[in-house]
């Protein structure tokens, strides 16, 4: 069967028209901030690639406890580009958890959550939140001494939440201490619940923005707009930048594939210097500036409770900021994202340093 009889085979049975009139009449705005549209089409990507590179390594890793980390030494050394194929992933989602902050931080300061856009604000707030488990689900996946003291303090930093934080420490690690049954857990997470939440997430939030259009700045919201066709013209511009963002993550899987460290021992005292991963050192680092005890009250505590309610008001800002969404300038708003981006890159650059 040739390609035109294919084609008439699907249209005899399926109506495409009302898809290729949608896809012929759709525009979007063009303006000078435009290029933070395609932040969100390389999240898009990154995903498919880490579902791609996830999948391929399923078939191989062992998720349990006495066989975890040999199956990922196996799957680098004895598997056929298995190397590569680890190294793609490790990348990809490193890549996709960075291109997500720029993601938020220019809707952010675009004010693209104005009304009446707010569940995509918060739609994407949660997949931010989803992406960073992600990561931390699937690092401890390695099973290495790392990782594991990595996952005990993360978890254990949860468990000071009051009320809820013992249940919720409790639950990560399926026990009191990070366990074999805390990778299984979180192996659970990595591969099933967290996917399917995910799926579900990218579906609602890519209907959003089809609903809504793409946002233009409040800046120029009262000005003459441009627009161009969304195919080919935007579409064909999705695909080249897919193609860079992709060779750049070839390129750092060949050249930086990641290291593994020695396997977990429970029993062992934790690695000196030891140090999350990059996107969780600025919580890391906020926890060292508070002493152990604040007029009585457990330091940590005092400090996992404000950085709570720091994140929650982030996640709030659209309900906050009345002002863009009457379409007036908010320079206060502006400043306060200002505010978390620096105070974020600052206290991870000393983490990494320090």
């Amino acid at each position: 069967m040739n390609c035109q009889r294919l084609k008439n085979w699907f249209e005899e049975r399926y109506d495409f028209e009302e898809l290729k009139r949608l896809t012929k009449h759709k525009l979007v705005p063009t303006h000078q901030y435009e290029i933070w549209y395609y932040t969100g089409g390389i999240t898009l990507f990154l995903f498919g690639l880490q579902f791609i590179t996830g999948m391929v390594l399923a078939f191989y890793y062992i998720p349990y406890f006495e066989h975890a980390h040999k199956s990922i030494i196996e799957i680098v050394t004895k598997l056929n580009m298995g190397w590569f194929f680890r190294s793609l992933h490790h990348w990809g989602a490193q890549l996709a958890i960075v291109v997500l902050f720029i993601h938020v931080w220019s809707t952010l300061l675009l004010k693209s959550y104005r009304k009446p856009r707010e569940f995509l604000w918060f739609s994407g707030f949660i997949l931010l939140g989803i992406s960073i488990f992600f990561g931390l689900s699937g690092y401890l996946l390695l099973w290495d001494e790392r990782a594991f003291a990595a996952v005990r303090v993360a978890t254990g930093g949860a468990g000071n939440l009051p009320i809820i934080g013992n249940f919720i420490k409790a639950f990560l690690r399926g026990g009191i201490d990070v366990t074999g049954d805390t990778l299984t857990r979180f192996y659970a997470f990595h591969v099933s619940i967290l996917p399917l939440i995910t799926l579900f997430l990218i579906g609602v939030h890519i209907l959003l923005v089809q609903y809504h259009g793409m946002s233009v700045p409040l800046s120029l919201e009262k000005k003459p707009q441009k627009q161009i066709p969304f195919f080919p013209n935007l579409f064909y511009k999705d695909l080249i930048i897919w193609l860079i963002v992709l060779g750049i993550v070839v390129t750092l899987s060949t050249l930086l594939p990641p290291e593994i460290g020695k396997k977990a021992d429970p029993l062992a005292p934790t690695p000196e210097n030891i140090k999350p991963e990059w996107y969780f050192l600025f919580l890391f680092q906020t926890l060292k500036l508070f002493p152990g005890e604040i007029m009585g009250l457990n330091g940590e505590m005092i400090a996992i409770i404000l950085i709570s309610c720091g994140i929650l008001f982030f996640f709030l800002i659209p309900l906050f900021d009345r002002k863009s969404s009457r379409g007036e300038k908010s320079f206060l708003f502006t400043w306060i994202g200002i505010i978390y981006f620096v105070y974020f890159v600052v206290m991870t650059v000393i983490g990494f340093l320090s």
